[in-house]
């Protein structure tokens, strides 16, 4: 596909690749806030729809990271970076991967637990601190293209997000295991918000890799 093409055009094809990975991650971690309040509404049926949005967009993101790994191997050594963009798909992938996990977690929660004022709110702040963090990873990704420069700038503003989400995350586990007397119900919502952690690591890791490419270019 990129015989006799140049760098610029194999670089631009690969990073398109990224984008729409990470846009449809975005997707799905903005669907984590629809299944969480259909799970206040105890609505099983939005529950279940939201799920599934969740699984079928895990499944399209797995699919743009084989196409990137397709689009790498053709390119060969035309892009140094290719290892770097490469890891990046990976670490975004895994993103999706954490989403359907805290999906499913909060699926099988008693409703009365999550309905408590103090960890309803402190839940909804959790999840929305990980779409930030996505939205940031999509606006660093879109920015290798047309302002390389910025995705520096574009990484402080999301590793300052994370350190607020790890505090968050955190206080949710003590409040957590303080208000829910019943051991399952404070095991799950634990276990959901330690995903949600896990994603904000995976969004600070791509980050990472994200800055690394944009330096090389």
């Amino acid at each position: 596909m990129f015989s006799g093409g140049s760098e610029d055009k194999a670089r631009g094809k690969t990073q398109a690749v990224l984008l729409d990975e990470t846009r449809k991650v975005l997707d799905s971690s903005r669907e984590l806030v629809n299944v969480f309040n259909a799970v206040i509404e105890n609505d099983e049926k939005k529950v279940n729809n939201g799920i599934k949005k969740i699984g079928e967009a895990e499944d399209e993101v797995e699919g743009y990271r084989r196409a990137l790994t397709r689009e790498l191997a053709e390119v060969g050594s035309l892009l140094m970076n290719r290892e770097d963009l490469l890891k990046t798909a990976y670490e975004i992938e895994e993103i999706a991967g954490y989403t359907s996990g805290v999906a499913f977690r909060l699926s099988i929660v008693d409703t009365k637990s999550l309905k408590k004022a103090s960890i309803k709110n402190e839940f909804e702040e959790l999840l929305n601190m990980i779409i930030e963090l996505v939205n940031k990873l999509n606006e660093m990704v879109r920015s290798l293209a047309v302002n390389p420069d910025n995705v520096i700038q574009i990484a402080n503003e999301l590793q300052k997000i994370e350190r607020e989400t790890d505090l968050k995350y955190r206080n949710l586990v003590k409040m957590t295991m303080k208000e829910i007397t019943a051991a399952k119900e404070a095991m799950l919502l634990k276990d959901a918000a330690e995903h949600i952690e896990e994603m904000a690591d995976r969004c600070s890791s791509a980050a990472d890799s994200i800055t690394i490419i944009a330096i090389g270019l």
